[in-house]
């Protein structure tokens, strides 16, 4: 393939005609491609299976990370130990493209991987590394960790991002009409494309798109204006004319307001995230207008297919068997990590995702009491599964799960996992019984990783916030934390008041249903399944993208 004049490989339907570059720190694509590190990639993976399934003038760019995020292994006693290995990939193509790009005031060789659409059924991927002879070791470092904690080789990741990947389609003669960024990381593309056309802002607002998934103006990054300048991060714009464009009366620079000021169009990632973005931001002038495009998660990656056809069959004892089956194959996993073997008739709770502290990992752990109680129930027995990656750097998320790890040595019927990645996400979804979710309201943006626990017959429980009350029908095909006054409560007594609310749901409703109704319980999961199938199929999200983004 001749990469010098890029050439979409397959026939473009005509609905998605807009030529499209989508820029992303992390894509979660397949269980060997360790290039993410939660939720974020995982959306952005999902996107990128379904741009192809539609066939899209649409490319992604992101970054060959070396060691990935971090190998989440345990030391003698159980707890974390972040372990970083290099990794090595026999299907990514070398496109034979080297050029440089500044990074503080030195140029930086970048070399260009290819990930062929075949290969895991996703749109056309470029992926940038630093990690070459010609460069000297600090600049190969660049592309080593994703999230690096060194706040300049953090910079130095946004500006390959952005800069290299808008770079990088110069240099492959490949026009786009669309360049979309996913979050404020690779905005250093937009000061590229100001420079390209000589500082004429509304050539830049005709092509930039920009996703924001924070919803609470702390959570945006900003760094201090002078090393972001320092950086090379401005394609040679003074700080005053960057202040112009950003407007914060601020000494550090905000990201994704900044993203606002230059984006022609942004979105927020579900229905409530959008009114509480435009919320948010509408307090500073000539922003873009923020629309709601809600999240979503590939079908066809996800779903477990013979759920869903002895469903759709209506054959109940089929549905039943296959459920157990899924539970007894990851219950292996339990095994082979904790030494503890799970019952696939004793009802399964799940907690899995990113270790932060507005998700609340422990939160059942608030009341000792009620949770051994739950625990050591004999009429209606339960088993707890917990798993997830903090961020390797953040000591308070590390203490949760070594916490958790420690209280279950106590119980034979709790269990805390390693390895939460695409293949044990996967595995967790389709052995759980019930998909436990709650974070603080409103500071869950979106949140997927229940629709795929839906896709495979899990039923989810919830706080009401992201994605949730867009599918949620209380004891139909979820179970929902009814809403309090959250604005008017301190963050003890919402706490308190959710955990309170949450047992009372699993006591009174969720797990008596389950073992003494069979058939209201397979309901409530088919439910889910037939909700969760189009409206949150990423799919329709690409789709979307498209016709509210893309095309206006």
């Amino acid at each position: 393939m001749d990469f010098k004049n890029f050439k979409m490989p397959y026939s473009i339907n005509p609905q998605y005609s807009k030529k499209t570059a989508y820029f992303s720190m992390e894509f979660a694509i397949d269980q060997s491609l360790k290039i993410y590190s939660g939720g974020l990639g995982f959306l952005a993976g999902s996107h990128m299976r379904s741009a192809y399934n539609l066939k899209q003038d649409f490319v992604g760019i992101g970054i060959l990370w070396k060691f990935g995020y971090y190998d989440q292994a345990r030391n003698h006693d159980q707890t974390l130990n972040p372990v970083w290995t290099k990794k090595l990939y026999s299907y990514l193509e070398d496109t034979g493209i080297q050029f440089q790009i500044e990074i503080h005031n030195a140029p930086v060789w970048v070399k260009v991987w290819y990930l062929n659409p075949e290969t895991f059924k996703t749109c056309p991927m470029f992926f940038l590394s630093t990690d070459v002879p010609e460069n000297d070791h600090i600049s190969k470092t660049i592309c080593h960790k994703l999230y690096d904690a060194n706040e300049s080789t953090k910079l130095a990741q946004y500006i390959l991002l952005g800069k290299g990947g808008a770079k990088l389609l110069d240099e492959m003669n490949f026009e786009r009409d669309v360049y979309h960024l996913n979050e404020a990381h690779g905005l250093p593309a937009a000061f590229y494309l100001l420079r390209k056309y000589g500082g004429d802002l509304s050539k830049v607002r005709e092509k930039l798109v920009f996703t924001t998934h924070t919803p609470e103006e702390a959570g945006n990054e900003k760094h201090d204006l002078s090393l972001c300048h320092n950086m090379s991060y401005f394609c040679g714009l003074t700080m005053k004319e960057v202040k112009q464009i950003e407007g914060a009366d601020d000494e550090r620079f905000n990201h994704s307001l900044c993203a606002l000021k230059m984006a022609r169009l942004a979105n927020g990632v579900s229905q409530l995230h959008g009114v509480v973005s435009r919320a948010m931001w509408n307090k500073y002038p000539n922003i873009c207008e923020i629309k709601s495009i809600t999240n979503a998660q590939e079908f066809k990656y996800w779903a477990d297919k013979l759920l869903y056809i002895s469903k759709d069959d209506g054959d109940a004892a089929a549905f039943d068997f296959r459920k157990h089956y899924l539970k007894r194959r990851m219950f292996r996993n339990v095994a082979d990590q904790c030494g503890k073997l799970f019952d696939p008739n004793v009802f399964t709770i799940v907690w899995a995702r990113r270790f932060a502290g507005y998700k609340r990992a422990d939160l059942l752990l608030e009341d000792k009491e009620r949770f051994r109680r739950l625990l050591e129930n004999k009429e209606f027995p339960v088993q707890i599964i917990w798993a997830g990656k903090p961020y390797p750097m953040d000591y308070s998320a590390i203490s949760t799960f070594n916490n958790l790890v420690e209280e279950s040595k106590n119980y034979k019927n709790m269990a805390v996992l390693t390895g939460y990645e695409l293949s044990l996400s996967k595995l967790l979804k389709q052995g759980s019984d019930l998909w436990l979710n709650n974070p603080r309201v409103p500071r869950e943006a979106s949140g997927t990783s229940g629709m795929t626990a839906a896709m495979n017959g899990s039923v989810n429980l919830s706080t009401d916030d992201g994605w949730i009350p867009e599918f949620a029908r209380h004891g139909e095909n979820s179970f929902v934390v009814p809403k309090a006054d959250y604005n008017n409560m301190t963050t003890l007594e919402q706490d308190q008041y959710d955990l309170h609310k949450l047992y009372d749901l699993l006591e009174n409703e969720i797990i008596p249903t389950y073992y003494k109704d069979k058939n209201k319980w397979r309901k409530i999961v088919t439910n889910a399944m037939d909700d969760v199938r189009f409206q949150f199929n990423s799919d329709r999200m690409a789709d979307e993208y498209y016709k509210l983004l893309y095309n206006n």
